[in-house]
C-alpha cells in the first residue's frame, strides 16, 4: 500500500492557468516526486487530488496547445 503525502503544511499556488483570480482557480503544490498536488482553491480544506506528473504534463500541453475547449 502506498503512502499517501500529507499535505497540510505544503505551500500552494495559483496555476496560472486559471481564469486570472476570479471563481475557477486551481492551485498546485510543486516538490513531490511523481506527482503534482492539485485543490480548488475555494475549499482548501476539501481535499487535493495527486496527479501523476506524467498526466499533469499531458494536460498542460493541451492546455496550451488549445486542444482542450
Amino acid at each position: 500500500m502506498k503512502k499517501i503525502p500529507n499535505l497540510a503544511s505544503v505551500v500552494w499556488r495559483k496555476s496560472s492557468y486559471s481564469d486570472g483570480g476570479e471563481d475557477n482557480c486551481v492551485e498546485v503544490s510543486d516538490g513531490f516526486p511523481g506527482a503534482v498536488p492539485v485543490r480548488d482553491s475555494k475549499n482548501p480544506t476539501g481535499g487535493a487530488l495527486l496527479i501523476p506528473t506524467d498526466a499533469w504534463s499531458a494536460f498542460i500541453a493541451g492546455v496550451k496547445g488549445g486542444r482542450l475547449g
